[in-house]
């Protein structure tokens, strides 16, 4: 059931246990996490001209994306800052390891908005989300051979629709949190459909989706991605909040279960998980943005306006490899749940399966505590239901033919 901690006297034992040194160090690395800002700066301002200029080339060219503010004079100073933090005088060992690994993930995000289209920019991706495996990329191109094509929702519903729908899951969290925290801001950006940042929820204005679709995004969203942001923020550990190193596997993992378990992840989600694998391999190996479409559209059936969003996103900056970790992370967690580990224990914070094990210490230590809030589906007995059947399916079974 959705859960809340009525008494804080947690938060001060948590933070009496923090040597001065870790609050320090926790407090500076999550205020330079939304200073680096990696996924705004490399976000295209320009997605409506890419796409007519794609179509006026009868899609055999795509034009450059363009972007926002980039951090050529700021990174020099931001990375004095980050190093200057007195990592090593944190006397808890378990903590100092987390926040030795943040703040080298930090200096990585810098590097890769720093090489923003410049020669280089493929190597610092690579650096810090990984390469797409030969074994993932195998399983990529399994799934989008045996996962079947449905035809397509329609899409019936817009912004008015989505918006209303995440101002009452936020009004919901609020009853059972008040200082849950999301704004819902409409992005006045074209075709930058829907995202967190900064715990808030964006969708763009032009957006539309089918309606049997929007409360599985809306987990998808804000009952994962801005509720682990909330759970972190309560934690004395305030990284939780931001996400501790290599966090994106099992978050981007658990957004898409949370999907399936919100009652509809339909195959051709599934199918485009995977083909987000096969278009960072295709910008890894610099192939062209219209080369990855066309790969995607004739190769393996993907509808034209997905392929080229998925193109688009793995472009991104020169080649990015992040789009990867999504099927990576359903992989990941689904082997995890299949040996009957928890569930509720993900949503303490955002971080990475590795790292569960030194957090449990922590619990155990009295330092952190149990995830405050759980999902809204969560009270949903048909949810867990597919809770239990998730836990043995084949990934390529893990989809919805019709809304549940």
């Amino acid at each position: 059931m959705t859960s809340v901690v009525q008494d804080e006297s947690w938060q001060r034992i948590g933070d009496q246990a923090l040597c001065e040194a870790a609050l320090g160090v926790d407090r500076a690395l999550e205020e330079m996490d939304r200073k680096i800002d990696w996924l705004e700066r490399l976000t295209p301002v320009n997605i409506d001209a890419i796409w007519d200029g794609f179509q006026a080339s009868a899609f055999r060219s795509m034009p450059d994306s363009q972007y926002g503010e980039g951090l050529d004079r700021d990174a020099p100073v931001l990375r004095s800052e980050l190093f200057e933090l007195p990592v090593r005088e944190i006397k808890n060992p378990l903590i100092e390891a987390l926040m030795l690994e943040k703040q080298r993930e930090l200096d990585r995000q810098i590097e890769l908005v720093r090489m923003r289209d410049k020669d280089g920019f493929i190597l610092a991706s690579i650096d810090l989300f990984g390469h797409v495996s030969e074994r993932l990329l195998q399983t990529a191109l399994d799934l989008l051979e045996t996962v079947p094509i449905f035809p397509a929702d329609d899409e019936d519903v817009g912004v008015g629709e989505v918006c209303e729908a995440a101002e009452a899951a936020i009004s919901g969290y609020r009853e059972r949190a008040p200082d849950f925290r999301c704004e819902v801001v409409v992005d006045p950006t074209p075709g930058t459909s829907m995202y967190v940042s900064a715990g808030n929820f964006h969708v763009a204005h032009d957006y539309r989706t089918s309606r049997h679709r929007v409360n599985p995004l809306i987990a998808h969203e804000i009952g994962t991605h801005v509720l682990t942001r909330h759970n972190g923020r309560r934690q004395p550990l305030h990284t939780l909040a931001g996400g501790l190193c290599d966090y994106d596997v099992l978050q981007e993992g658990l957004a898409v279960l949370g999907e399936y378990l919100a009652g509809y992840l339909p195959a051709d989600r599934l199918r485009i998980l995977a083909a987000r694998v096969v278009a960072a391999h295709m910008a890894v190996e610099e192939e062209e943005g219209a080369e990855i479409y066309a790969c995607l559209v004739d190769e393996h059936g993907i509808r034209s306006k997905d392929a080229f969003d998925t193109a688009v996103r793995a472009k991104r900056g020169g080649g990015l490899t992040k789009d990867a970790l999504y099927l990576k992370g359903l992989e990941e967690l689904i082997a995890y749940l299949s040996h009957d580990d928890e569930f509720e224990i993900l949503f303490l914070g955002k971080f990475a399966l590795k790292q569960l094990p030194s957090l449990q210490k922590l619990i155990d230590q009295g330092i952190l505590h149990r995830p405050e809030l759980l999902p809204a589906y969560y009270d949903d007995e048909a949810a867990c239901q597919r809770l239990a059947k998730a836990r043995k399916l084949p990934l390529e079974a893990l989809y919805q033919e019709k809304p549940q």
